[in-house]
């Protein structure tokens, strides 16, 4: 990356291709622009989309993303990413497109996107010269250990490295109410993500942190008890789905964080924005 005028341009070519992929309707578009979770999430919603209208959506309303600012770290080696802080058409928050570049002979593609109110974007640091710092230690939890930590948490509640919250805290007390229920039971299996396809980055902020973008997998399985067969009613799981319903689903979905890692000491990770997307479903 050598100048913020080139990552307008960055940004320009992925809302293009993003506006087209969802006017075609084509899941191939999104790989020319998007990378990682993004990509996987962007090719279900084409899919499903495309169940219910196969020649298109044309009246698409175009995404824009304006008065970006551009945080880019001076880096040597490869990958490469940068992230821009947007304001866009579609609600109040700001939009964080973080973009990466695996080589030399690669394209820029988003690889992640959060939504952040105005205001909680974390300031980051930078040096004399605007570049901002790619941050790999000196974390409480450093940002390849990340996903791996998370779905660690997931599974057993222990570790007390993430903050109380919805994607934490409260996402297994959902998950413990559906373990098992009058008329079906249910199995999560969580499985970390990492480089190449899914690289963990993160930008130094002016407290000695970091702000870390990471990708996590999550497999729920449902079996029903016996004389009940599952049902599948919403219509983007019916697009995806696969195999046949007779006693079991099971549900794939990828997510995609932003958290705020502390530097090294006893302050917990506090997730920022996480989305996740049902991205395949199998009947048994």
């Amino acid at each position: 990356m050598k100048d913020r005028a080139e990552a307008r341009t960055v940004l320009k070519h992925f809302t293009d291709g993003y506006n087209e992929a969802y006017r075609k309707l084509d899941p191939a578009l999104v790989d020319r622009v998007e990378s990682g979770a993004l990509a996987e999430i962007g090719r279900a919603d084409m899919a499903a989309q495309r169940a219910i209208t196969p020649g298109g959506n044309p009246g698409y309303p175009g995404l824009v993303l304006d008065d970006a600012r551009f945080t880019i770290p001076k880096m040597a080696g490869w990958p490469k990413f940068f992230l821009a802080d947007t304001r866009s058409n579609r609600d109040r928050n700001r939009w964080l497109v973080l973009f990466v570049r695996e080589n030399a002979d690669a394209r820029w593609r988003a690889a992640y996107l959060s939504l952040l109110a105005p205001g909680s974007v974390p300031q980051f640091a930078t040096d004399k010269d605007g570049w901002a710092q790619p941050a790999d230690a000196g974390l409480a939890v450093e940002p390849r250990a990340l996903s791996r930590a998370y779905t660690d948490f997931l599974r057993t509640g222990d570790g007390g490295r993430f903050a109380p919250g919805p994607a934490t805290t409260q996402l297994r007390a959902e998950r413990a109410k559906l373990t098992r229920t009058p008329t079906f039971w249910t199995e999560y299996i969580d499985t970390p993500e990492g480089a190449p396809g899914f690289p963990p980055l993160a930008l130094r902020t002016r407290d000695g942190g970091a702000l870390a973008f990471f990708t996590a997998r999550h497999r729920e399985r449902r079996a029903m008890v016996q004389g009940v067969r599952p049902e599948v009613t919403d219509s983007r799981t019916k697009a995806l789905l696969k195999g046949s319903l007779k006693q079991a689903v099971t549900y794939t979905r990828v997510s995609e964080s932003a958290v705020q890692v502390p530097a090294k000491g006893t302050a917990q990770v506090v997730f920022l924005n996480r989305i996740e997307s049902l991205t395949a479903a199998r009947g048994e």
